[in-house]
């Protein structure tokens, strides 16, 4: 079993930024992919970013591209999303999730371990 418990959301002004952490407890995670999720209120999910095992190799997705960098720190069994430039349309309940795989991919059904999530709002 693996728990991940995500911090760091709150409220930013657009422009703003903010840093997400996960922590991962129970079963080591540093084997395998992770990434970031948000959903917005009445819309689906969508993938933001994921990492590679290492670190080595990251996949983002658009609304995650040039402002938005993911990294992980195995010795500490974290994982980060650092976002900048926020907008409004950022706005989200953000989860981290496990993959199933050691590389990542945008693909819900390939995470089989979810947090909770941490709310993101970006409004002046």
């Amino acid at each position: 079993q693996v728990q991940l418990v995500e911090s760091g959301g709150g409220l930013a002004q657009p422009g703003g930024s903010l840093r997400l952490s996960c922590a991962a407890s129970g079963r080591t995670v540093s084997s395998y992919a992770m990434g970031w999720f948000r959903q917005a209120p009445g819309k689906e999910r969508e993938f933001v970013a994921g990492i590679n095992w290492s670190g080595g190799s990251i996949y983002n997705a658009e609304p995650a591209k040039g402002r938005f960098t993911i990294s992980r720190d195995n010795a500490k069994n974290t994982l980060y999303l650092q976002m900048n430039s926020l907008k409004p349309e950022d706005t989200a309940l953000y989860y981290c999730a496990k993959s199933r795989y050691s590389l990542p991919t945008g693909r819900g059904d390939d995470y089989d371990y979810w947090g909770q999530g941490t709310q993101v709002t970006v409004s002046s």
